[in-house]
């Protein structure tokens, strides 16, 4: 009996990933790098972490501490973020606490280069969202406790879009200490939601290969996953993109980052994608792999920097 558990669990730890997986610092292709490091040290109290040149472009990571948050790289020479493409639909900034996150909507409202789109109660979050100057989304949020999350019949995690007033969440919320406070505050990547063009082929790559578990199924052109029973830790949808093929050479998107505690998760990982006949690439700390849109996602061990990243 207890070697069949001992099997069944070593089969549930090589189809998902591990459940301690995490989000790391989203890559952008920027047009000027000057404007889009101003913008989010600015807008959203980020400071250099590591910056790196590679060729002609320059790799520069932006972030709270040492918290990699935002990597920015340098392609003047590629066309602008097509929001009707494949691609990034945001990218989703994760504070601890409402005053943290407060103290960062108000940076990014009164930053005259942000475009505020929205706010909304998601039942398991609070969040705020923002178009960066080259079209890039952002969400800033805060997660309420797990003991708070309700779930349908079937385990389905119940999330909502419902409204949340942004002057009154501010005028609780929001004191100037720690409004001067913000970069060093903590803060990370907590999730990363894309544009695809097919759900099915999504939930294909993103939960059958990658190994993310499926949370929210049945929200309206949109899947919700994580690792070790999070909200979400990727989404994807096709509002805007539907249908789509492979994304062109452009700015904003160039890699979604994922952090696994161990090299036998990457293996795993391993496994699947060639029990799937997907294609891959390996350099000993992470491994790097294109969804069906091209779109690049990266699975790093911990503290995995620039320069090993640029070996991939």
């Amino acid at each position: 009996m207890a070697a069949n558990v001992t099997t069944r669990q070593n089969n549930d730890i090589a189809r998902v990933l591990n459940p301690n997986t995490a989000m790391d610092a989203v890559t952008l292709h920027v047009g000027d790098l000057e404007l889009m490091s101003s913008y989010y040290a600015n807008a959203l109290a980020l400071e250099p972490v590591e910056e790196r040149a590679n060729g002609r472009h320059v790799h520069r990571v932006l972030g709270r501490g040492a918290i990699p948050m935002v990597r920015l790289i340098s392609t003047p020479d590629l066309p602008a973020v097509d929001r009707r493409e494949a691609g990034l639909f945001h990218t989703a900034f994760l504070f601890e606490d409402r005053q943290s996150l407060a103290a960062t909507v108000h940076r990014a409202a009164q930053d005259s280069r942000s475009r505020f789109v929205g706010s909304s109660d998601h039942l398991v979050s609070e969040a705020f969202y923002f178009t960066d100057p080259e079209g890039n989304g952002i969400e800033l949020y805060i997660d309420r406790p797990r003991s708070q999350w309700s779930y349908a019949p079937g385990g389905e995690l119940r999330m909502a879009t419902e409204y949340l007033d942004p002057n009154a969440f501010l005028r609780e919320h929001l004191d100037q200490a720690t409004v001067d406070a913000a970069p060093r505050l903590p803060g990370k990547v907590g999730h990363v939601h894309l544009q695809v063009g097919d759900i099915d082929r999504a939930r294909d790559f993103y939960v059958d290969t990658l190994g993310f578990e499926t949370t929210v199924g049945s929200y309206p052109g949109a899947l919700f996953a994580s690792a070790g029973g999070y909200h979400h830790h990727v989404a994807m949808n096709t509002w805007n993109s539907r249908g789509v093929g492979p994304r062109a050479s452009r700015l904003g998107l160039g890699d979604v980052a994922v952090t696994v505690p161990a090299r036998e998760d990457l293996d795993s990982l391993i496994v699947r994608l060639k029990n799937k006949g997907t294609g891959f690439a390996d350099n000993g700390r992470s491994v790097s792999v294109k969804d069906p849109w091209d779109t690049q996602v990266t699975i790093s061990l911990p503290d995995t920097g620039v320069e090993d990243l640029l070996k991939a």
